[in-house]
């Protein structure tokens, strides 16, 4: 008997639908685990002969979007089939929600871990093997602003029209809406004037539309324990089409280096390649003018600092546990004296 996870999995109806779809092996699912990792989304792995998959389907109680996100993230994954990005392979989705209740998709699994606080085996024992986990974001990163979106099908994915003007007003209106909460009587945090009149001041003149991650961070990046390799970027749900060097800017966003006034994402740190190493790597496998990239840091901090913010208003409202609204409110408070001091220098 196959435990369906307090009625995440549908059994009788989920055996069927799979043995309709072109999903690697045979006859029924005989087996299945459920994976750690997604604060939103619950993943499986499910064993069908000698073949394994992963299936991802929205949290017990789902939002709002959340089939419009399962189907999304299905799209990006078949639209990045045979590109150099590294991804989960894409094997079927499902938009029929009488088969589990829910929208949800099924892919190939990845070898390897999500960099997470200590970091394991050879990565661990080798600062060359971190130095590459800067190296392989940067070629991963590049890869998907290659992709040409208008020939992989992923047109009307996002809104590439007057994207960088939109984006203070964007994130800004999402600041805003937080005070819809109770107990939430609005954002105490610095410079948010500032940052956000200096971004709509400075609009890149390098532009370029493709597709973004959205996230890109350690947590949703698969390393390989082989080798110093990415297996593949995962969790896309905030994937869009916009300009990709705003992944770039992510990452120098969440990077350490010393003198910054918190803790690095992953340990031991030494070996890691600079925010400046990061920069040349992306310039050098786009071909792009790096030259603006503080505009897309400063615009990372404002957009990340905005969206932490409302797990901060959500725990005054009692929607969250406080410990974690408040290191996450802390945060967001770096990231908008972090973009301040980049609009300073620049």
């Amino acid at each position: 008997m196959l435990d369906n996870f307090g009625g995440l999995l549908d059994w009788d109806n989920l055996q069927d639908w799979i043995q309709s779809q072109d999903i690697p092996g045979k006859g029924p699912v005989t087996a299945v685990e459920k994976l750690v990792g997604g604060s939103q989304n619950n993943l499986f792995l499910m064993t069908r002969g000698t073949e394994k998959f992963v299936m991802r389907r929205p949290p017990t109680h789902p939002r709002a979007n959340s089939n419009d996100t399962m189907l999304r993230e299905a799209r990006v994954l078949k639209a990045l089939k045979g590109s150099a990005v590294p991804h989960p392979t894409y094997y079927a989705h499902c938009d029929d929600v009488s088969v589990i209740g829910v929208c949800f998709y099924i892919m190939a699994p990845l070898e390897g871990f999500s960099p997470s606080k200590e970091l394991p085996g050879k990565y661990a024992e080798d600062a060359s093997w971190r130095r590459a986990m800067g190296e392989e974001l940067m070629r991963a990163s590049a890869a998907l602003s290659a992709v040409d979106y208008k020939a992989v099908g992923l047109e009307g994915y996002g809104k590439p029209d007057n994207w960088y003007a939109r984006q203070v007003d964007r994130w800004r209106s999402q600041l805003e809406g937080y005070k819809e909460l109770p107990n939430y009587t609005g954002y105490a945090l610095p410079y948010v004037d500032e940052l956000g009149q200096w971004l709509s001041e400075h609009l890149p003149k390098n532009t370029r539309m493709g597709i973004i991650h959205g996230d890109y961070q350690f947590p949703n990046v698969m390393f390989s324990l082989k080798a110093p390799k990415i297996s593949g970027l995962i969790d896309w749900e905030l994937s869009t089409i916009g300009d990709p060097m705003l992944d770039l800017g992510w990452v120098l966003s969440s990077w350490f280096e010393p003198g910054d006034p918190k803790e690095p994402m992953v340990s031991p740190w030494d070996g890691f390649i600079s925010r400046d190493e990061l920069i040349r790597l992306y310039g050098e496998h786009t071909g792009r003018d790096m030259s603006e990239v503080g505009w897309f840091f400063a615009l990372a901090c404002y957009k990340l600092g905005c969206i932490l913010e409302g797990t901060y208003a959500r725990a005054v409202a009692g929607q969250a546990p406080m410990e974690t609204g408040q290191r996450l409110h802390d945060y967001a408070t770096y990231l908008f004296t972090k973009g301040k001091s980049l609009i300073d220098r620049a």
